[in-house]
């Protein structure tokens, strides 16, 4: 009997698996650009270009931000409702401010000629981080949903899934990030 209840705590809740899957997706369609990049740079018509010394900035925020978000969990677990909100929320406004941020890198990369259309250097720079801020962006307004929600009267449900969710999809997206911008420098 101690068996199957043992067997019953592994198995995975169907929520996570989901993730788990959507990011395992993510994943694949991040290591196709990538190779296509490989692929196309040997061209002769490519372009080199710098990143934005403010895509860096955005970095530290997007890892800020991930640190928030743990510090959300944490006093979520805790049943620290005041705390999980403040933090929750700074996690909120560091997703912005990175979405923000990457806003004003490419509009300095296209400001310096760095167009969409100019090379497809350029249209893989865009066409990568722009897939990359999509999925930014989505965690961002998911992180807004729960911040409101978290105001709610009409129930106090403390499941931790939700939280536990989030985390490991922002985790996700953050370390995409600090991988793609290394990529860019290194390859690119």
């Amino acid at each position: 009997m101690v068996a199957v209840m043992n067997q019953e705590k592994k198995i995975i809740h169907p929520l996570k698996f989901i993730m788990y899957i959507g990011c395992a997706s993510i994943v694949m369609i991040f290591a196709g650009l990538s190779s296509a990049y490989l692929v196309k740079r040997n061209q002769a018509n490519w372009l080199t270009y710098n990143i934005p010394i403010i895509f860096f900035y955005s970095t530290a925020v997007i890892i800020l931000s991930s640190i928030t978000l743990m510090l959300s969990r944490r006093a979520f677990i805790d049943r620290q409702m005041k705390q999980y909100k403040m933090w929750l929320l700074f996690s909120v406004i560091l997703g912005f401010t990175f979405i923000f941020l990457q806003y004003l890198g490419f509009k300095e990369l296209w400001a310096n000629g760095i167009t969409l259309t100019r090379n497809v250097a350029f249209s893989f720079l865009y066409v990568i981080v722009g897939v990359h801020a999509v999925h930014v962006l989505g965690g961002a307004i998911a992180l807004l949903i729960m911040y409101l929600k978290s105001f709610s009267k009409s129930r106090k449900n403390y499941n931790q899934i939700y939280i536990d969710l989030m985390n490991t999809y922002w985790h996700f997206v953050d370390f995409l990030w600090i991988y793609l911008l290394i990529f860019l420098i290194y390859i690119g």
